[in-house]
């Protein structure tokens, strides 16, 4: 029942965020055309994903790495969870 509330919550989290400033997703990809994901599938996806396969502790580490991973010096390119 935990998992199930935190993964929720997790997942509400996310759709929010892409909904709304993500340059992706949301509303704000108008203000900043090139402000795209370098990576396939984008991060917010990849959390998604990652929380979906992995659960709550082991998703949220990966999403948590990646999130590191995406920077101005990465070249980016495929990476699933």
């Amino acid at each position: 029942m935990l998992r199930f509330l935190l993964f929720t919550i997790a997942s509400a989290l996310i759709w929010i965020y892409q909904k709304t400033i993500s340059f992706d997703h949301g509303v704000m990809r108008k203000f900043a055309p090139q402000g795209r994901c370098k990576f396939y599938p984008s991060c917010s996806n990849y959390a998604k994903d990652a929380l979906l396969k992995h659960g709550i502790i082991k998703g949220t580490a990966l999403t948590v790495a990646r999130l590191t991973r995406c920077n101005p010096w990465s070249k980016g390119g495929i990476d699933k969870p």
